[in-house]
């Protein structure tokens, strides 16, 4: 099948997903661009006018080849992949119909104490070569489709995921390795910044580390920008996606604290206890470097984040939220 490439302003752009946050957005962005755009999902939401929406479950092949028939793409922007069994349906589906593929994966994939990674001396960001698709093992005969197994193993499903489309070989292949994503208010459907503006708020106390590291995060805004520029540029392999400026979740709260006028109370957890989401005892906080290099320009953390929890103080906080 031959790819009818459009001209360097106008594309085609197939985003898979695309129905809330961040991917919701792209798509307003990519359509607001002059892009020619088509949004396939299961149908709970339905995209912008003018959007083409093809409704199909991606993880049933046939149904999706089907779906896509004889459509050509220039980019696919693939918001929803969690495993290396989806990324083989898609690498099939795809081929000889997308000349560029970029899939939304995550900060996790660096997370040591889900995998034997290479280390990286503590406050070093790390950076993309750490986890290379290239040469991670990919494994189909898990469980993948048990929903269970899946979130325990959420970020070696990226990472299995990403080595498949890496070895794919019909098209490009970037991935976009996003820090934690925050901002937006109600849209932020983990509920994690609400659930700290909650807890400072009401004086409960916030379970963390005895020694709590440094973690990134990313505006939604500025991570659809990311996803936006990666479809539309012409560089291959990952880049991470994050904001200037590591916080650990002492700064966080300190920040929080300064917009609720409430001071935040701490209790230190024993080695092997949960603590709150965003305190971390492992240090995996990434670099990013490689895309500044590719020429993106990120803000730092700090300019937008009392912002972000300004818009929280109405929000009642996710229960997928830890406490």
């Amino acid at each position: 099948m031959t790819i009818g490439l459009q001209s360097e302003g106008m594309q085609k752009i197939c985003v898979i997903g695309g129905s809330r946050y961040f991917g919701k957005l792209l798509v307003k962005r990519l359509q607001a661009g002059g892009h020619r755009v088509t949004v396939i999902n299961r149908g709970s939401t339905p995209p912008p006018a003018g959007v083409e929406h093809l409704v199909v479950d991606r993880n049933d092949e046939t149904a999706l080849t089907a779906a896509l028939d004889s459509r050509t793409f220039d980019v696919v922007v693939d918001q929803v992949c969690y495993t290396p069994v989806q990324a083989a349906i898609a690498a099939r589906a795809f081929a000889g119909r997308a000349r560029r593929y970029v899939m939304t994966s995550t900060i996790e994939v660096y997370d040591p104490a889900t995998a034997a990674l290479p280390a990286v001396p503590s406050g070093t960001p790390v950076p993309e070569e750490i986890v290379d698709p290239a040469t991670w093992l990919v494994a189909m005969d898990l469980p993948w489709h048990d929903e269970v197994y899946l979130e325990a193993h959420y970020a070696e499903g990226k990472r299995q995921a990403e080595a498949v489309f890496a070895r794919a070989g019909s098209f490009e292949f970037a991935s976009v390795r996003s820090a934690h994503v925050l901002g937006g208010g109600a849209q932020e459907f983990t509920g994690r910044l609400a659930h700290y503006t909650g807890r400072i708020t009401k004086g409960d106390e916030i379970a963390v580390h005895a020694k709590a590291l440094p973690t990134v995060f990313i505006h939604y805004q500025e991570l659809a920008d990311l996803l936006l520029w990666a479809a539309t540029a012409g560089f291959t392999g990952p880049v991470n996606a994050c904001s200037d400026g590591a916080l650990d979740v002492h700064h966080l709260a300190a920040i929080i604290a300064t917009q609720t006028g409430r001071e935040p109370v701490y209790r230190t957890v024993a080695a092997d206890e949960e603590a709150s989401a965003f305190s971390f005892d492992r240090h995996y906080a990434m670099s990013n470097d490689r895309a500044k290099a590719l020429g993106f320009s990120f803000s730092h953390t700090t300019d937008w984040l009392p912002g972000a929890v300004a818009e929280t103080l109405t929000t009642e906080p996710s229960p997928a939220a830890r406490n």
